[in-house]
């Protein structure tokens, strides 16, 4: 697929790894339209592509919500008349363990709400769903060459604290195998979907972190460094370029040697 010319989707696009893939595309000559809940985010990214020569719209929009699924899937092919690439970054934590016993009596004391669990598997795996089905469904009708990536995460393995999070992000892992044999199955030939597990990576969460605890983190790390969101967004176009990567979940994590989930 030749980036320069196409049209690309960013869910999640107002921060962290959906910027750098927005700002990725546009820099290499993709028209993009960069989708996020909050208007500021939002308005700033559309701005930076902006002033840097890039051609971008954005839709204010909850990925949850399948009425503004579709809105911004027609907002974007209002704006640019076609679609290409989706990439669906938008993501919450609501880190917790599923029961939290009291240190004195030993009963428990409070357990992972379910507020928490939906939240979380409806953003990261519910969003993602609606966002790559109804992007697909514009790229069959439309018949253009196409790109789906969910992004999952390397604590699909399993991270202790992350039980909403983690079953999301091993779902996501499971949509390119699934999607893939389906459109082979039905005869759907354009549409590539390739899905992305980053480690570690240098978002104002973990950046921001207490810094005697992201060394600590570090040290399982080849790398010594958290990957750039930048890194991840290169990763992202160029399996736009190669059309042989489909139907798999590749992981960037800077040489994770023990992922989340793992014992030593």
């Amino acid at each position: 697929m030749e980036i320069k010319g196409s049209v690309a989707l960013v869910t999640g696009g107002g921060n962290g790894i959906g910027e750098a893939v927005a700002k990725q595309f546009a820099a290499r000559g993709a028209r993009v339209a960069v989708v996020d809940l909050v208007q500021k985010n939002l308005d700033r990214v559309v701005k930076d592509i902006q002033v840097a020569g890039g051609e971008a719209v954005g839709i204010q929009a909850n990925v949850t919500s399948e009425a503004d699924t579709a809105r911004f899937i027609q907002g974007t092919l209002a704006a640019f008349g076609q679609l290409n690439i989706a990439v669906s970054c938008a993501g919450i934590i609501r880190d917790g363990t599923m029961l939290t016993p009291d240190k004195e009596t030993g009963k428990v004391a409070r357990k992972m709400t379910l507020d928490q669990w939906q939240a979380v598997i409806e953003t990261n795996l519910t969003g993602t769903f609606l966002t790559l089905r109804d992007a697909a469904e514009a790229m069959v009708n439309g018949g253009w060459d196409g790109l789906l990536v969910p992004i999952s995460s390397v604590n699909k393995v399993g991270q202790v604290g992350q039980l909403n999070y983690s079953s999301a992000k091993v779902a996501d892992a499971l949509m390119p195998k699934i999607l893939v044999g389906e459109f082979l199955m039905r005869g759907i030939r354009n549409i590539r979907c390739v899905a992305i597990a980053p480690g570690y990576t240098a978002t104002p969460m973990l950046t921001g972190m207490n810094q005697d605890a992201l060394k600590a983190i570090l040290q399982d790390v080849h790398l010594g460094r958290l990957v750039a969101p930048e890194e991840i967004a290169s990763l992202i176009a160029h399996c736009a370029e190669n059309e042989a990567i489909n139907a798999t979940t590749l992981e960037i994590t800077g040489g994770l040697c023990y992922p989340k989930g793992i014992a030593k």
